[in-house]
């Protein structure tokens, strides 16, 4: 599990959401090395909190992350870098993330999504699927949690 002093590292707005390479807090693998290895991962929301962590968390598992803060940026890094996987909020400004995710599912080569969000209620879940999202997965979230839903996605 991955672990931040101590203590389960979560993702949602109450949760500990930065890791801080100075000092004492750092973020490690506890088990194993890297299930992630080799994979490019583009990890897409626009808090830059939940944006650092995730990036950390698939970094610390050994996935080489771009990351985009908006929908429009994320659209344009699915053009430039093509990613093994990638990791999207729902609620971005510019191009919302049901539009990434579209455009994950239509590149020449497709990209598995996971879909992280606040956003609660059936109807965005059974959107997401259609779509062809891999997992939807609602904030707070625990990061091994994201790190399992990206290995299933991507078929490891």
């Amino acid at each position: 599990a991955l672990k931040c002093c101590c203590r389960p590292l979560l993702l949602g707005p109450w949760s500990l959401l930065r890791c801080f390479f100075a000092g004492a807090c750092l973020v490690r693998r506890m088990s194993g090395a890297g299930a992630l290895a080799g994979l490019r991962i583009l990890v897409v929301d626009d808090d830059p909190d939940i944006l650092a962590a995730l990036s950390i968390a698939l970094q610390a598992e050994g996935a080489v992350v771009d990351a985009a803060s908006d929908g429009n940026e994320a659209m344009h890094r699915l053009g430039a870098w093509p990613p093994d996987a990638a990791v999207v909020d729902l609620m971005l400004p510019g191009q919302s993330g049901f539009a990434v995710v579209e455009r994950c599912r239509a590149a020449a080569r497709p990209v598995p999504a996971v879909i992280i969000t606040a956003t609660r209620g059936r109807r965005h879940a059974e959107y997401a699927s259609p779509l062809g999202a891999a997992a939807y997965l609602e904030k707070p979230v625990p990061m091994a949690r994201v790190v399992g839903a990206v290995l299933a996605a991507v078929g490891r």
